[in-house]
């Protein structure tokens, strides 16, 4: 239990400073207003869903909230709020998909893909109000996070997959 404590929390860490990084520095502009399309809920996705609830959900909060104050202003809470949501609500849904243990097969990416837009539609739309962005880190989480996770579970060795010799 302590040794998983352990990694929660380096993975908090990395997430949120992955997240933050690429929040700040890796944007694509969208012509919306203060909307960029945002890659850094691929991380947020990925990560969530290995971690669970409570690690999504501080990613996202302080990913966010470190972008926000790194502007120069107050955070903006809504959109704080929102990519905390979608942090615990992909952790919360995703830990049923077994990326830690190697596999991410069809049925996981959709599971994935299904998890990410419903996170990202309800909190962008529900919570910050922003139509934009809940369809643009939408299609992030999924394109990239599920590229990301697919490379992930390849490093994983499966269940069965090592041969006596």
């Amino acid at each position: 239990m302590k040794n998983n404590s352990i990694k929660n929390v380096v993975a908090v860490g990395i997430g949120a400073a992955l997240f933050f990084v690429l929040g700040r520095f890796v944007q694509i502009p969208s012509g919306i207003p203060n909307t960029n399309i945002s890659v850094q809920y691929a991380i947020l996705g990925m990560l969530a869903t290995m971690y669970g609830p409570v690690a999504g959900a501080l990613i996202g909060f302080i990913g966010h909230t470190l972008i926000d104050l790194s502007w120069g202003g107050a955070p903006w809470w809504s959109w704080v709020i929102a990519s905390t949501a979608v942090g615990a609500f992909v952790g919360f849904l995703g830990k049923k998909i077994p990326l830690s243990e190697g596999t991410f097969g069809k049925k996981e990416i959709v599971t994935f893909a299904i998890i990410n837009v419903v996170a990202n539609v309800v909190a962008w739309l529900v919570i910050a109000q922003g139509a934009m962005a809940a369809v643009a880190n939408s299609v992030t989480a999924v394109i990239i996070g599920a590229l990301l996770c697919a490379a992930y579970s390849k490093t994983i060795a499966g269940k069965g997959s090592l041969d006596k010799e």
